[in-house]
């Protein structure tokens, strides 16, 4: 009797960077996957406290607190940030979020993401929030 192994399917990305100008903005054009076993879609994550009080610091600090957020829901589905695949940012002000936005390229450094990104300057967020962080993980 032959014996039989069964290979596991496992996800694979590719990214789509026709042009190099935005490896410095830490995102890339499009990302391709194939074989994910889930997705995750989470919705938009702010710097909202664990007792649903909304944040009235400063941009720095709730991107911060955003960006904490948007890792607790992804670790808690049991996904992980490196497979983010789509991250879409919200904030009121862009001007004001680009005095901070090396903490966001930091964060997606230390967990080598490689992310297809849109960038949108709304008129207002929720209550006294500055910005908002929308993800799609995949696994």
């Amino acid at each position: 009797m032959a014996n039989l192994t069964s290979k596991a399917k496992q996800m694979e990305k590719r990214v789509i960077n026709p042009w190099q100008w935005q490896d410095e903005r830490s995102y890339v054009q499009a990302v391709e996957v194939t074989q994910a076993a889930g997705t995750l879609y989470c919705s938009g994550q702010t710097a909202i406290s664990a007792d649903g009080q909304p944040s009235t610091a400063d941009m720095k600090t709730q991107l911060i607190l955003t960006l904490q957020n948007l890792e607790q829901v992804i670790s808690a589905a049991g996904y992980e940030p490196k497979n983010i695949v789509r991250l879409n940012i919200y904030t009121t002000s862009s001007a004001e979020l680009f005095t901070c936005f090396d903490t966001l390229t930091a964060w997606v450094a230390r967990h080598g993401i490689k992310q297809a990104t849109t960038l949108l300057e709304v008129k207002s967020l929720f209550e006294t929030l500055k910005v908002e962080l929308e993800a799609t993980v995949v696994r």
